[in-house]
């Protein structure tokens, strides 16, 4: 299986998303994470923007609130057609179950509701982290492995989670189970502040739906022949 690739715009404005996307070829179609960085400076308007481009956009705001409040969040996220978002698993079951009843509230007759993922553990959270400040007893994978089944029992589409947990959330959960992995760099670049991360050969490998790479795309000065490094390495 040949992951798909989505860029993380981890960008500070529109500006910098235009100039980032006049490096590409106009009629060359990209999956995009908008997150809090870009939606809180620019709001709906840069996802409304992006699909009117032909692009399809995560759009990772990582909810974690009362079920009611996610819900009718989730409600709003759907009417903008984004194709995929995420909570955090943290947030437990009900409010997971009450994020998919607002995206099915919000998805426009005839239209296919958004996929939504949860967070399982962070990619910079390391063992001593979730144990001394999460208060979270045990091993990293056996965190991610619960939120993960529990992410499933709750109806979701699947997790995000770190390449190296892949194949254990594929046999809990199977197949059909998404499991997207940021923290993805070429060989020899910067790890930046995240310390579960891996190269998008190893994410194929490993069985990972969607890869997500970010700063070594964004932060390039020819930004598409990287891009086109990864989709070389992957295929």
């Amino acid at each position: 299986m040949i992951p798909e690739i989505i860029i993380a715009m981890d960008l500070p404005n529109r500006d910098a998303v235009d100039n980032f996307m006049d490096k590409f070829p106009a009629d060359e179609k990209l999956y995009l994470k908008i997150g809090m960085e870009l939606y809180y400076k620019e709001g709906p308007s840069i996802i409304t923007y992006l699909k009117a481009k032909g692009h399809r956009i995560f759009l990772d705001l990582k909810m974690h609130d009362i079920p009611n409040t996610v819900r009718s969040a989730m409600r709003n996220i759907a009417s903008l057609g984004v194709d995929l978002t995420n909570l955090h698993a943290a947030g437990g079951k009900k409010m997971m179950e009450a994020a998919i009843q607002g995206l099915n509230e919000g998805t426009s007759e005839g239209e296919k509701r958004p996929l939504i993922i949860a967070v399982t553990q962070l990619t910079s959270t390391s063992k001593e982290v979730m144990n001394t400040e999460l208060r979270i007893p045990g091993e990293v994978a056996d965190t991610v492995e619960s939120y993960a089944k529990l992410t499933k029992e709750s109806g979701l589409d699947g997790v995000v989670c770190s390449v190296h947990e892949v194949q254990k959330i594929h046999n809990l959960c199977g197949d059909d189970f998404i499991a997207l992995t940021p923290g993805i760099r070429l060989e020899g670049d910067d790890t930046h502040d995240q310390t579960r991360v891996a190269t998008p050969k190893f994410g194929k490998e490993q069985g990972s739906n969607y890869i997500i790479i970010g700063r070594s795309v964004t932060q390039s000065d020819t930004p598409y022949e990287v891009y086109k490094r990864v989709k070389q390495e992957i295929e």
